[in-house]
Formats: C-alpha cells, structure tokens, sequence
C-alpha cells in the first residue's frame, strides 16, 4: 500500500547522486508513480539502465504534468531551471529543491504563479562518490532534511513535501532560508561557536566527514560560494582569526582551550 498524499508523477531535474537517489526511493515507495529524470543524456541513459527513473529525458519539457519536480542540479542551474516551469507545467504542482544554500532559490521562487508552489530543501547526506552511479534508495534513510518554506507557503504544501521526505526516509526539520545559510557556511569550531547545539542537530555526513565532502564536483562549491558569500566571509573570517591563534601558541598550550572545544562540539554532533 502507498503512502497516504503520495505523488503520481515526480520529476527530477538533475540525476546524479541525490537526484538518483531521490529517483531510486520514490520509485520504491510509490511503485505506482512514473518517475521522470532529466539530465544530459549519458546520465539518464544510465539511470533507465540502473531503474532508477521509468522515464528520461534531456529536454526540460519532460517535466510537464508532474505534479512534484525535484531539482536537484547546482544551485544556478537549479535558478534557471525554476524561471522556466511556469511556461511549462500548465497545471499545479509542488516544487522543491535539493541545493546547499536556500536564500536566492526562495527568493527567486516568490515569481512564480500561484499553482506552482515551492518549498525550499536541502537533504544533509551524501557519499563518498558523486554521479548516478553511487545513487541508492536508502541514503536518506535517518538523515535530517532541511524545508526553508517561505512565510506564505500554505502549510498544507509544507506537510505534503514533509510526508514525501519521511516517505523517503528523511528526518524534515523547518528553518528560515537565512538561518540555514548560516549553518551551512560554518566548520566545526565555528559552527559549535555560533549555532550552538541546535545548529549541530541538523548537521550532516559532510559535517562529520569533510574528507569526503571534498570529494563533491567544483562546480557545487562554486555555487555555494556565489549564492552564499555574505554568510561565507564572516565564516572564514572567524576561521582565520582561529587559525592565527593556533599559530601563535602552537608552542606554548595556548591551543589546548581551541582543541577542547572543537572536542566539546565534535562530540554534539548525531551519528
């Protein structure tokens, strides 16, 4: 039996890891769902291979009639793909998003018309590899997902978007676009300093693991920064202040206060 409120045909803008995996969950638990991904041709030509889309498509227009588009490209692609779904879904859908920073996605959604509603999204998992390939069904199984709804998004639609990622097997939690830019910006001495414990509940794999976030395409990073830097700088200036500190007392204890803490948060973050 499907999930109460489910989807009927989901489109996903964007099929490499999250997008695939994204794909590869719905598909499980809305068998009865065509599930559409868009992407260059040689992604969705695996991901049919794979299964993890019963369509695919290179041509944005395959999202028409959906009644749930995820985008789950680079945040700028992401931008441009939702300045034109107005044009082509003519009747009403849900749209959400899977990109690292949420200010400029919410804010660029405000344009669209009232059938499209649009609730800002940000999964906190990953892998160690990026690409269809590394895709799988469970990888949001007991993973936070952040929703940023705008002030007017009608609740009805947040809940509707909240059942699908408990669907897929995420953990939603609701915080303001500017609030999560602000904790997505932080490293870990820093965040402990400026979130505090509740900034670090939602915290993700990357979080716990940056030798694997490191491993993500340039050209996320690249977005993040563009679409983020105001919350990045003071981020890095705080870090760079660290840093400074630890050189200058890298001889004489003065780093041990700098270590205990980065323990003591460290040590607040869910496994």
């Amino acid at each position: 039996m499907e999930p109460e409120g489910d989807f009927r045909r989901i489109a996903v803008v964007g099929v490499g890891l999250i997008g695939g995996s994204v794909a590869f969950a719905a598909r499980r638990v809305f068998p009865g769902a065509a599930v559409v991904g868009v992407d260059r041709d040689d992604v969705v030509t695996a991901a049919r291979q794979l299964g993890a889309v019963t369509v695919g498509a290179t041509d944005l227009d395959a999202v028409a009639g959906a009644d749930l588009v995820v985008l789950a490209a680079p945040v700028r692609e992401n931008l441009q793909v939702l300045g034109r779904l107005a044009a082509i879904i003519t009747g009403s859908a849900l749209i959400t998003d899977a990109g690292s920073t949420k200010r400029a996605m919410v804010e660029a959604a405000r344009a669209l018309p009232e059938r499209l509603q649009f609730v800002g999204g940000h999964p906190l998992a990953g892998a160690a590899r990026g690409g269809i390939e590394a895709s799988r069904p469970d990888l949001f199984e007991r993973r936070p997902w952040v929703l940023t709804p705008d002030l007017s998004t009608p609740r009805a639609t947040v809940d509707r978007l909240a059942a699908f990622v408990r669907a897929l097997g995420g953990t939603p939690f609701e915080l303001d676009p500017e609030t999560h830019d602000h904790v997505a910006s932080a490293l870990m001495h820093v965040v402990g300093e400026v979130v505090g414990e509740s900034g670090l509940q939602l915290s993700g794999g990357g979080l716990a693991d940056t030798t694997r976030v490191a491993a993500s395409p340039a050209r996320i990073w690249t977005d993040i920064c563009a679409t983020n830097a105001d919350q990045i700088l003071p981020a890095l200036e705080r870090l760079i202040t660290t840093l400074q500190e630890m050189r200058t007392h890298l001889t004489d204890g003065g780093v041990d206060p700098l270590f205990e803490s980065a323990r003591r948060w460290r040590g607040r973050i869910k496994s």
